[in-house]
């Protein structure tokens, strides 16, 4: 029997290649791609499941909500940061640049800054971050109640300048602040605000870098020297 060339044989709608399994790892690397190219208030559950072509609702299996998916983004950020901390140098100095690492992660994510002020992250990442602050502190001679307090002083400062920085204000705008707000304390009226008229050339100076080191250096010995918790009684 001659077969007929023309006959159309059925293709099943069914016969596409499956997609990958969801993944907690996937969905995360799903979100870094969207906040790198879109920005942070793109990163969303219905965004992130059109890129990985399926329902958002999929995704609650891994993610609890949208605050849950920005903290575990700011955790995947973070995984470089520990192990780039130098093994030489006396704590202070690798305290200071485990801080450094966390505060250039978030320069360059302000809204995830944002979002690090009002979440508080819990991913492995930022646990290991937090404990190597801790070792560092003790290995300083800190006492273990002034360390545990004081970790969270020493990362809500380079959140909150990361904030800071982040504004939508262009270098140039920002240059400008600066040069107005020093015009505003040079002219300040030493009758009615003698000591901001007093120290208004020390008020202005320095730069950002001088003045972020010589904070953390008050953090840190106010740390070391802190002592017991006063009762309130």
């Amino acid at each position: 029997m001659v077969g007929n060339d023309n006959i159309r044989v059925p293709v099943s709608r069914r016969e596409r290649p499956a997609k990958p399994a969801l993944t907690r790892h996937g969905i995360i690397e799903a979100a870094l791609a969207i906040l790198r190219a879109e920005g942070l208030s793109r990163v969303t559950m219905r965004r992130i499941a059109a890129a990985l072509d399926t329902g958002p609702a999929s995704l609650y299996v891994y993610v609890h909500n949208t605050e849950d998916l920005h903290a575990q983004v700011l955790d995947a950020l973070l995984a470089p940061v520990v192990t780039a901390v130098p093994g030489t140098g006396s704590w202070r100095v690798r305290l200071k640049a485990l801080l450094a690492g966390y505060r250039d992660i978030l320069f360059q994510h302000p809204e995830i800054a944002r979002m690090a002020l009002s979440t508080q992250p819990s991913g492995p990442n930022y646990m290991a971050l937090g404990d190597r602050i801790l070792g560092l502190l003790v290995e300083g001679g800190v006492s273990d109640r002034a360390a545990a307090w004081g970790l969270d002083l020493l990362l809500l400062y380079p959140t909150a300048i990361a904030v800071e920085n982040g504004s939508q204000k262009s270098a140039t705008q920002k240059a400008d602040d600066l040069t107005a707000l020093a015009a505003r304390v040079a002219a300040a009226d030493a009758t009615r605000y003698p000591h901001v008229a007093r120290l208004g050339e020390e008020i202005v100076s320095g730069s950002g870098p001088e003045r972020a080191d010589w904070t953390l250096d008050v953090l840190l010995d106010g740390i070391l020297a802190a002592g017991p918790p006063i009762s309130a009684g």
